[in-house]
């Protein structure tokens, strides 16, 4: 098949939930179908992964990114509002990009459009209307829900309040957008049936995320310490606050039963408030390029989050290497994992500590929890699995 991959950013360097999903599936689909990588590059760092992409991609084609702060170009802003359309979308906006991507079109028969991230759906008005039923729009989260919950989080009135303009608009925009394409892809069945209540007209398939699970192999556990890992983007919201929330009302309780334990914080863009936790066994890494010397050195990993959509890969990535986890129940919503047998779900500071304190404290339970996680990895969660199911729905579309 020829496949038209349209994303928001280069998917390299491997930096973040997105470009990991992305970059997994590109690299795959491209060892057996010929794909096409419309993108928008941010840095020069990414302009150069260019390069590495262009290794196994039939071809790639970029857009630089402009820079723009929340109140420029109010005329759009208007506009926007006034279409129904969210106005966090006009900065994706990019004529550059829309004459690439017709470009294509106009060179090739494509047999499947993907469109990717809820940002890039606007795209879809440059796909002529006779391909339109052979269009795929992938979406990471709900993002009328995600937001919803990040508002409860945010300080700022004026941040919260471009939050809240943007979910209103979002709320209408999401499932009467994804009605125009000919499939669309959530991450979880739980994401498949949100968008389901809102039009329950919508052709969806579930295609989760998942992990390489020969490449984060698991690890014998290292004796003698006992360490706590979170990972994440730490410039997100939802990361910074479950971070917080841990060394506030989590890890004393922790401690009060075993004192020596630490907690790694492993995650590019630490705001100063999560810096400024770094010492008394606390451990902020910052930007790291391989994440799995320190799922190695970890004895378990905790997933505090009070807010965020779709599903979590640093849980896929803990339970692939034999570490079990720790999280809240929107931490690990979406992932058909069982509390107790695959994972600890809490969802107060006490049961929190409890839950972890018992992982740290018994190791027969901590490694059957790790065996019964890995099992479930290789299952459902290998990306080499998750491909094939990919594949099978881009058949359908195209045929």
């Amino acid at each position: 098949m020829r496949v038209l991959f349209i994303v928001d950013r280069i998917p390299y360097p491997v930096l973040g939930g997105a470009a990991l999903r992305n970059y997994n599936l590109l690299r795959r689909l491209a060892a057996e179908h010929e794909v096409w990588l419309v993108a928008f590059t941010k840095n020069a760092e990414q302009r150069e992964a260019v390069h590495h992409l262009d290794d196994f991609c039939a071809g790639v084609e970029f857009v630089e990114a402009e820079s723009q702060g929340a109140l420029s170009d109010l005329p759009n802003f208007a506009k926007y509002i006034l279409r129904g359309i969210p106005p966090e979308l006009r900065f994706f906006a990019s004529p550059t990009l829309t004459q690439k991507i017709q470009a294509l079109l106009a060179r090739f028969q494509f047999d499947v459009i993907h469109i990717d991230q809820i940002y890039m759906g606007l795209y879809l008005e440059t796909i002529p209307p006779a391909q339109r039923p052979r269009t795929l729009w992938g979406l990471h989260d709900v993002d009328f829900v995600k937001y919803r919950r990040i508002i409860q989080l945010e300080s700022k009135k004026t941040r919260k309040l471009r939050l809240w303009l943007n979910n209103h608009f979002m709320y209408g925009w999401e499932p009467r957008q994804a009605s125009k394409f000919g499939r669309c892809l959530t991450v979880s069945e739980m994401d498949r049936q949100l968008l389901l209540e809102k039009n329950p007209k919508l052709r969806i398939e579930v295609i989760p995320n998942g992990v390489d699970a020969h490449l984060f192999a698991i690890r014998p556990e290292v004796q003698g310490q006992y360490v706590l890992i979170f990972v994440g983007n730490m410039a997100y919201l939802p990361c910074a606050d479950a971070v917080l929330y841990f060394c506030e009302q989590i890890l004393p309780q922790i401690r009060r039963a075993i004192p020596n334990v630490e907690f790694w914080v492993v995650g590019k863009d630490p705001p100063e408030k999560i810096q400024a936790l770094n010492g008394d066994g606390i451990r902020v890494t910052g930007r790291v390029e391989d994440v799995r010397p320190y799922y190695v050195q970890s004895t378990a990993c905790v997933v505090p989050l009070r807010a965020g959509g779709g599903t979590r890969l640093k849980i896929l990535e803990s339970l692939a290497m034999g570490r079990p986890v720790v999280s809240t129940s929107i931490g690990c919503e979406g992932l058909e994992l069982k509390d107790g047998e695959h994972i600890l779900i809490a969802d107060d500071p006490a049961a929190f500590a409890q839950q972890t304190v018992r992982l740290l404290k018994d190791s027969s339970f901590r490694q059957q929890l790790a065996r019964n996680g890995r099992q479930a990895v290789e299952a459902r969660y290998d990306w080499d699995v998750i491909t094939k199911k990919l594949v099978d729905v881009y058949r359908e579309v195209a045929a």
